[in-house]
């Protein structure tokens, strides 16, 4: 019985060790080695995304290019509503924005209100001499939030409809603005995925540079 007692206690400290050295290796290999791999080859091959897709003006960072900011001026082009965007109410040491959609249903009556509203209001606000936008000039994404509230680009119409408006507020000419907005639409990923778009923070970047130097 003592035999079978000392290999018992054998065997189990035998497990044990395997157990801890099986342990330590998968940390190292998954905890250390694995994270600075994949780090390296982000930082190597795809800096700027692995860095968060910084945008930076007059030497300072000023957002990302993925994520999606309110509260431009009207001289500046305007994004896509966040609607469903909320702020925090536990944390009051910091201020955070919560991500978020409105869930509102295709028929919700508060939905439609809202849309017709911020149509009402584009159509207003961007009809300046010379120009008036109708009802049926305005796309879908200039009065509908995204499922994040964070989408950072627009579609090429509702940069297009903005643009007279823009000129107006900055004294630009029409032509250079329409220009900002191509120079700055990005077409079809791979030709085929996704929707043409504009980015409003880059795009706005752009307008303060131009109007700066006119």
């Amino acid at each position: 019985m003592l035999i079978a007692m000392n290999n018992s206690v054998t065997n189990t400290a035998r497990l044990l060790g395997a157990g801890l050295r099986a342990l330590l290796v998968l940390t190292l290999v998954t905890g250390v080695v694995y994270p600075l791999v994949v780090t390296g080859i982000a930082q190597g091959l795809f800096p700027g995304r692995a860095n968060g897709s910084e945008v930076k003006a007059d030497g300072r960072v000023v957002g990302s290019s993925l994520i999606g900011q309110q509260g431009y001026g009207s001289e500046y082009f305007q994004p896509r509503p966040a609607n469903g965007l909320g702020a925090n109410s536990l944390n009051t040491h910091y201020r955070l924005i919560l991500s978020g959609a409105t869930n509102l249903a295709g028929d919700s009556e508060k939905l439609v209100q809202s849309v017709d509203e911020a149509k009402a209001k584009i159509v207003k606000d961007n009809s300046v001499p010379g120009y008036t936008v109708r009802p049926s000039d305005v796309p879908a994404d200039a009065v509908t939030s995204s499922g994040s509230g964070l989408d950072p680009d627009i579609s090429p119409q509702y940069a297009d409809l903005q643009v007279h408006r823009v000129a107006a507020r900055n004294g630009l000419s029409v032509t250079r603005v329409e220009k900002l907005v191509d120079d700055h639409t990005t077409g079809r990923t791979l030709g085929f995925i996704g929707e043409p778009r504009v980015n409003v923070l880059e795009l706005n970047i752009a307008l303060k540079d131009l109007t700066a130097d006119k």
